[in-house]
């Protein structure tokens, strides 16, 4: 039996607010192509094929016109709601989708209930276990304590006495969408956490021969029998370094599985650089980038004038920016609360303007604009506001802070906060 593993599909999704949705489609053509060229007998899809549980009216079109394209395949098709499905509204009309040989698999209860597929050796069962949120999951699943091991190994225990009612001989196959121990995560996963354990050991699965793991979006190996095939494109810049793919498994008569990785559709390769702005506008070893989607992070001590703009001029595409920036030697090993010590308002609130700046201290405007800040909340808090922009310093004198009203909640900050009104002045400059 020849199989095509691919899960984490996310239609909907997009990638730094740049819309993934021709390449989505593209991946999807490339599949059905995959199908016909590699003469595949069934394809997984493990979960996830949606981004969120109400997905937009375009990537509902996707979807459909993905499940027309594979059934015109003429090969059977099984596929599992993932943790960012709603499993209800994937799996409406399941029953007369699958007279077409798509199989959906969206209901806990059903579990136990497999898609049986003949080959030339036999049968082969496909069980397909939805996401298990343990909380709703436990009772239909017949589990007798909570957690997604717990909860995952009872849907497990149907599988294995379904099994075992089956003819002598015959394979099995599992789809499943959860975080198995052994598996390295990245940053577009949704978390599935419960009581501080998420992930599952590979030995829940144990007494199948093969097992089609979705959620984790890198394609990696679990064991020979379980593997991830990965999401088929990269939805965070921390896959970078992923090789986006799905495996094609051919599993033999006597239930030994081969194993071969086919590369997806890039369309855009990806690229994380970091240095000062000056650096990665003009150093040479940064033109293989020119193309990618970029994520930058600046180590300048002090922001640079609208780096995003410069960046841009030279790197077209790219689409965040971060600002680490490099600290003294002092700084790096003193903590900012230590030092404040001894610093009085005036002082701290001028330092956090350097500790923010990397370096680059208050001028004597901003210090100004502090100053009358305190000295406005100060009066407020003790009733002392004055007319005419007036304030009560601790002396019990008047004194003008330019630029500034009357003393009270929200003085000189157009009746916001004062710490708005000190943000305000700072942006302006």
């Amino acid at each position: 039996m020849r199989m095509l593993h691919t899960s984490d599909w996310h239609l909907g999704r997009s990638f730094h607010r740049v819309s993934m949705l021709e390449a989505q489609r593209e991946f999807i053509e490339h599949l059905v192509r995959t199908v016909h060229e590699r003469e595949v007998e069934a394809v997984l899809v493990a979960g996830d094929i949606y981004d969120r549980a109400v997905p937009p009216l375009a990537a509902i079109e996707l979807f459909d016109d993905a499940l027309h394209q594979l059934a015109h395949c003429g090969v059977p098709t099984i596929l599992i709601s993932g943790n960012h499905d709603s499993a209800r509204r994937v799996g409406v009309a399941s029953g007369l989708i699958q007279q077409a040989g798509i199989h959906l698999r969206t209901d806990p209860t059903q579990c136990g209930s497999p898609v049986v597929v003949p080959d030339a050796h036999g049968d082969v069962a496909f069980y397909g276990l939805p996401y298990l949120e343990p909380s709703l999951a436990r009772a239909a699943v017949g589990a007798k304590r909570g957690g997604h091991t717990a909860v995952l190994g009872a849907a497990m225990d149907r599988v294995r006495a379904d099994l075992a009612t089956r003819p002598a001989g015959t394979r099995s196959v599992v789809l499943a969408h959860a975080f198995v121990a052994g598996g390295a995560g990245s940053d577009s996963e949704r978390d599935i956490t419960v009581g501080g354990v998420a992930a599952v050991p590979a030995s829940v699965f144990d007494g199948v021969d093969y097992v089609a793991l979705g959620h984790l979006h890198g394609c990696q190996r679990i064991s020979e029998r379980v593997r991830y095939s990965g999401s088929p494109l990269a939805y965070s810049f921390s896959e970078t370094t992923h090789r986006k793919s799905m495996w094609l498994i051919d599993l033999d008569a006597d239930a030994g599985v081969r194993a071969e990785r086919l590369d997806c559709p890039v369309p855009r390769p990806l690229a994380r650089i970091t240095g000062r702005l000056d650096d990665l506008l003009s150093d040479s070893r940064y033109d293989p980038y020119e193309e990618s989607w970029v994520e930058a992070t600046l180590t300048d001590p002090a922001r640079p004038h609208e780096p995003m703009a410069r960046l841009t001029r030279r790197f077209p595409h790219v689409l965040s920016l971060a600002f680490v920036p490099e600290r003294t030697e002092e700084a790096s090993h003193s903590s900012y609360a230590q030092r404040l010590r001894g610093r009085t308002d005036q002082q701290i609130a001028e330092d956090f303007v350097t500790h923010v700046r990397a370096g680059r201290d208050a001028d004597a405007a901003e210090c100004a604009v502090l100053s009358g800040a305190f000295d406005d909340v100060r009066a407020a808090a003790v009733g002392e506001a004055l007319p005419d922009g007036d304030t009560a310093d601790r002396r019990g004198g008047r004194r003008r802070v330019p630029g500034m009203r009357a003393a009270g909640p929200g003085a000189g900050t157009g009746g916001k906060t004062p710490g708005a009104g000190v943000r305000s002045a700072h942006q302006e400059r």
